[in-house]
């Protein structure tokens, strides 16, 4: 990881990702908490409905916004959206109603759905060793971690001294900073886009190349596996510490760290495990413990065996979760790479980034609205069937004998 990190190029890359992510997890925890302020025991659906819009602004706008702007020089998108992420951050404190959090939730999140992609599609032409470009990847999970590990500890640090609208100061700093980081930087330029094909065929250019390559098709269907746990834990554990164990402000953000710090744990030995052991194997395995652990946090709710074992089994299963999600994702980016040409590679991380979280606009409701009303052990059944059924798939589409480099004709 340390020679990825003597690039100059990344470097700076790399900490404009740490600090927007710091900001974005301080928003998170505030989200929840905000949520919670203005719908009390009905937080899971207001948050589930927000994530949802989340998701909607990410399938929608990210392969358009990715057409629209293909032309333009990525350090000038890179910078837009860190300024319309900042502009809306500033703006979530003075919320009083809930149509509020929705409407400024699709703004940020269209911003947020203009940098990712973006920013993604530049590493492998800044980093072009393979090993590099992996050690690159375990560090991008370790930043997306800090989001779940270290933001939530800062959080519950600030909380003792600050309310929660506070912490979408530090959300507007962490936006800012990303923006100031990246001006420094004199990113390589991109293969010129081909602008004679129709609009239409740019926006869906990368979701066609998926769709031909089977290795694709299956992380595909992984997504929709990563996309279950994560919204059992995002959209609910506000209201399983709050309503359920009896917990605080601050028990929140610990148990939201509980999930990233079993992300963190998997994405330090990744770079050293993909240099022996198949992607294939990796990510399936990841595919395997993400449904065991959601059915063991679907049995203990039905069971409610009291705070105390709650909690012990809560942690646990939230670092479960985190390391079941990291095998899955961290190595996605390199099946991408491998899959991609230059010149199709902008397209196919944006229909990655765009079709992945389509599938959330599927789990964050079943979260969230089946939480509240069927009761909580009802929605993490049905999300543990939905990512039995995903694994199954995966392990199906992707043939034992095809290796994550063999590539398929295929064209944007």
């Amino acid at each position: 990881m340390t020679k990825a990190l003597r690039n100059p190029m990344f470097q700076r890359l790399f900490a404009a990702q740490v600090v927007a992510l710091i900001g974005t997890g301080l928003l998170t925890v505030a989200l929840g908490l905000l949520a919670y302020g203005l719908a009390g025991s009905n937080a899971g659906a207001v948050l589930g409905t927000a994530l949802a819009i989340k998701m909607l602004a990410y399938v929608a706008v990210a392969p358009v916004i990715a057409a629209l702007t293909d032309l333009l020089p990525r350090k000038t998108v890179l910078i837009t959206a860190d300024v319309v992420r900042a502009a809306v951050a500033m703006a979530l404190p003075f919320v009083a109603q809930v149509w509020q959090i929705y409407v400024l939730i699709f703004v940020l999140q269209a911003a947020s759905a203009t940098f990712t992609p973006a920013f993604q599609s530049v590493i492998p032409s800044v980093l072009t060793d393979e090993d590099d470009y992996t050690a690159a990847l375990s560090l991008s999970r370790l930043a997306y971690d800090l989001e779940a590990v270290l933001s939530p500890m800062l959080a519950a640090a600030l909380l003792l001294v600050i309310d929660y609208n506070s912490l979408f100061v530090g959300t507007v700093v962490g936006f800012v900073a990303s923006g100031v980081l990246v001006s420094t930087i004199s990113l390589p330029a991109l293969p010129p886009a081909d602008r004679g094909r129709p609009l239409r065929a740019r926006i869906t250019a990368g979701a066609r190349v998926m769709a031909a390559r089977p290795v694709l098709r299956a992380l595909l269907v992984m997504n929709l596996v990563v996309a279950a746990a994560t919204a059992l834990v995002l959209v609910n554990t506000v209201v399983y510490v709050r309503d359920l164990l009896g917990g605080t402000d601050t028990g929140v953000a610990v148990a939201l760290g509980c999930y990233g710090a079993g992300s963190m744990a998997v994405a330090l030995t990744l770079p050293r495990v993909l240099s022996e052991v198949p992607d294939r194997a990796v990510m399936l395995a990841g595919c395997a413990v993400l449904p065991l652990g959601l059915a063991v946090v679907a049995v203990v709710l039905f069971i409610d065996p009291g705070p105390a074992l709650g909690w012990a089994v809560l942690g646990t299963m939230w670092v479960v979760l985190g390391a079941g999600t990291s095998l899955v994702n961290t190595p996605s980016a390199r099946l991408l790479r491998y899959q991609s040409t230059p010149s199709t590679r902008s397209a196919v991380f944006t229909a990655q980034f765009s079709l992945s979280h389509a599938c959330f606009l599927l789990t964050y409701p079943i979260a969230g609205w089946v939480g509240a009303r069927a009761g909580q052990p009802v929605a993490a059944v049905v999300l543990a069937l939905l990512a039995t059924l995903g694994a199954v798939s995966a392990a199906w589409l992707w043939p034992r004998h095809l290796s994550s480099r063999t590539t398929a004709p295929a064209t944007a």
